[in-house]
């Protein structure tokens, strides 16, 4: 799973032009999935991004966490994040799970978001959505899962 995480001050998504979610302060999830993806990958992005302390304190340094600011995350699907433009000018998105693998998976994050405390919005998957944002910061971060530690099995 592909993660771009934006810290907003507010943020909504709209279908056919009529909005579907909203937030305050927060974090925009644009999350993508991948073929090989499951969903113990759906719980550690999760739980990575939850923990992400990318909020100011007192002092002005990034040093809380979405739930201790009392923020939320908008989360929309984006299977974008695995288009590979490396040959030609047209993206292929063959590493990108087809709809029915990914919508499980991505319903999976969403809830342990949820689990997590953390009132977390979602966008319609599959659906053209337009998305608008105030990023805070600027602060865009990039997660992969592959990048991430795996739990060592007991």
């Amino acid at each position: 799973m592909r993660a771009v995480i934006q810290r907003v001050r507010r943020a909504a998504v709209s279908v056919a032009g009529a909005q579907v979610a909203g937030i305050g302060p927060g974090m925009v999830v644009l999350l993508g999935i991948a073929r090989d993806d499951d969903a113990a990958t759906a719980a550690r992005l999760a739980e990575r991004v939850a923990g992400l302390r990318i909020f100011d304190d007192g002092a002005g340094r990034m040093n809380l966490d979405v739930a201790t600011i009392g923020g939320a995350v908008l989360c929309i699907s984006q299977f974008t994040l695995y288009g590979d433009v490396r040959r030609g000018r047209r993206p292929s998105f063959e590493a990108a799970a087809p709809a029915a693998q990914a919508q499980p998976l991505y319903e999976a994050f969403v809830a342990a978001v949820r689990g997590a405390g953390i009132p977390c919005a979602t966008g319609v998957f599959g659906a053209e959505m337009q998305v608008e944002l105030v990023n805070d910061g600027p602060v865009t971060l990039f997660v992969d899962s592959a990048d991430l530690e795996r739990p060592r099995r007991a």
